[in-house]
């Protein structure tokens, strides 16, 4: 058995205002924000082992999904019960639905600074 030599505890995104990202993905997740406004470092608390960050980047440049001049280096996944209920949300909160829509059982959006995330439907084992 081997041991592990880390664990996962939080994916850092880059992006021009750490609060503001954090607040879009604070309403994806329901976790609350831990920081202030005017940071430079702005983390969700997710009471879970694994949580995202958030860190300002001067001369930030937005993935460019699905080309690839500016390719998206990482993305989130979200399971969520109703597809059509969580696009909504997520419009709602400063998403936009990104111009490649390739699967039925998941969609592909943009957050407010432009990095690309997905909402997954659930299967009848994972709904909650």
């Amino acid at each position: 058995m081997s041991t592990a030599i880390g664990r996962w505890p939080i994916m850092v995104i880059d992006c021009p205002d750490p609060h503001a990202l954090a607040l879009f993905y604070s309403g994806v997740t329901g976790w609350p924000l831990v920081g202030e406004p005017d940071s430079e470092w702005v983390q969700l608390d997710s009471n879970h082992t694994s949580t995202i960050g958030f860190q300002r980047v001067s001369g930030y440049r937005a993935p460019q999904w699905p080309g690839q001049d500016v390719p998206q280096q990482a993305h989130l996944d979200f399971t969520v019960n109703d597809l059509n209920e969580a696009e909504a949300q997520v419009l709602a909160l400063g998403a936009r639905k990104a111009p490649v829509q390739p699967g039925e059982s998941w969609r592909v959006f943009l957050d407010p600074v432009g990095h690309p995330f997905c909402l997954v439907q659930a299967t009848a084992e994972q709904m909650v």
